[in-house]
């Protein structure tokens, strides 16, 4: 038996192990990988996407998590000059650590659905160094993340992931091409950081606070789910009609509240 093929898929690492060659080759293609990239996989597996990536000359560094997949990624590409190993957890990953130069690094992953959205969350941290990313994602995520204001995949992770990247659904990828087989469909993304982002907001935090309470309860109105943040006066100064539900917004008016929270004054802590 093939030795990339005895290791069992671990329920608790989400792990479904990519073996379909003609998906394998379309995602490759999508990369495009060339000689001169400096490039990140997440989550490498046994390797499916790996030994593409670095035929291409360009040099690649992996994280995986799985302490059992190590010895048979070593096996596999260890003799290869571009190609390093970090054995840890993504969302811990200090991206920082590569000395990648702004905007040159390419991240790469199939990503296990149990950490896709935090694990985004924690990339877009990091976009000023992020060049573009190409992720095998549930399709529902992917749906979401490329999802339009006035429907009901708009929400947080749609805002937030634009907020940063252009974003782009580019095929589906159906649950046998992979080992075990997932209950669910997979898509594939590719997120391009904006070089200049086409709706800055004075505070970054303050859209990410705006968001997350406009989308906690998503069914009232922005009068109702905002009010422990705004006043309709407030919201209404900043151009956006109260009675509308927060799916109903684009994400410039989401930027137009939050710049309109960076106004207030901040509370002096109280004296002893």
């Amino acid at each position: 038996m093939n030795e990339q093929y005895q290791h069992k898929a671990r329920k608790r690492f989400g792990q479904n192990f990519l073996h379909d060659a003609g998906v394998i080759d379309r995602i490759l293609r999508a990369i495009h990988a060339k000689a001169d990239d400096r490039l990140l996989e997440i989550g490498p597996g046994q390797g499916a996407l790996t030994e593409g990536i670095l035929n291409s000359g360009g040099q690649l560094d992996v994280v995986e998590l799985d302490k059992d997949l190590i010895p048979i990624l070593n096996r596999q590409f260890a003799g290869m000059s571009n190609f390093t190993l970090h054995q840890g957890d993504a969302l811990k990953f200090d991206f920082k650590s590569l000395n990648a130069a702004p905007r040159t690094l390419r991240v790469v992953g199939n990503l296990p659905y149990n950490i896709s959205t935090p694990l985004i969350f924690h990339l877009l941290k990091n976009a000023d160094l992020i060049r573009d990313m190409h992720f095998m994602l549930q399709k529902e995520v992917v749906q979401r993340m490329a999802a339009g204001p006035g429907g009901g995949d708009w929400g947080r992770l749609s805002i937030m992931v634009q907020y940063h990247c252009r974003v782009e659904h580019l095929f589906n990828v159906g649950p046998g091409a992979f080992n075990p087989p997932p209950k669910v469909d997979s898509a594939i993304v590719r997120l391009v950081p904006h070089e200049v982002l086409p709706h800055p907001a004075k505070d970054h935090r303050m859209l990410e606070r705006v968001v997350r309470e406009a989308f906690n309860q998503r069914r009232k109105t922005l009068r109702n789910t905002l009010k422990a943040l705004l006043s309709n006066a407030e919201i209404e100064a900043a151009g956006v009609d109260g009675s509308k539900r927060p799916e109903q917004l684009d994400l410039a008016a989401f930027v137009r509240l939050a710049d309109k929270l960076s106004e207030q004054p901040v509370e002096a802590p109280a004296a002893d």
